[in-house]
């Protein structure tokens, strides 16, 4: 908007100044008035004509990174409805394990609960029962699914997404 008012304010100057050297020249001012002042009018329009041209190249730029915003916008949305249906589906694949196991209705709330990374007392406050009972219903699903701890539970659903070939170290 400034460079808009700038380029207006120039244009006014040099029509102003174009019509001086018309008078100028009608009046007979001499030769290296009117040059002067021709000079000046030249250099104003050549000022409106750069800032015109600057102010159309940054309009498009704008519009460019706009459309670019705009789709890169779509590919989060997009990217997070993705990742909304895996983790929908990979719960449910989780549940389906759970069932498999065959650990109950409260076993699988405290398994979520542990794979979520809460700990026994975290879980304890939010199903509203103590922490020993969190921690034999814990020793429960353990025994069920045939791992020896908390980390050996989580990494029974992890390993399947993590690649078999260790990345290469860096010399």
């Amino acid at each position: 908007m400034k460079d808009l008012m700038v380029a207006i304010i120039l244009g006014v100057i040099m029509v102003l100044n174009l019509a001086d050297v018309v008078t100028d020249v009608n009046l007979g001012v001499p030769t290296w008035h009117i040059i002067e002042e021709s000079m000046i009018v030249l250099a104003a329009g050549l000022t409106v004509t750069y800032l015109v041209i600057e102010m159309r190249s940054r309009a498009r730029q704008l519009e460019h990174l706009t459309q670019n915003l705009s789709r890169a916008d779509q590919q989060i949305a997009n990217i997070t409805q993705e990742m909304r249906s895996a983790r929908h589906h990979y719960s449910e694949l989780i549940h389906q394990q759970f069932r498999t196991w065959e650990l109950t209705t409260s076993e699988q709330q405290v398994a979520m609960l542990l794979l979520k990374g809460l700990s026994f007392k975290e879980i304890a406050a939010v199903r509203d029962t103590r922490e020993k009972t969190v921690r034999q219903q814990a020793s429960t699903i353990y025994a069920k699914s045939g791992v020896d701890g908390r980390h050996a539970f989580a990494a029974w659903f992890l390993e399947d997404f993590l690649d078999s070939e260790a990345p290469a170290a860096a010399a």
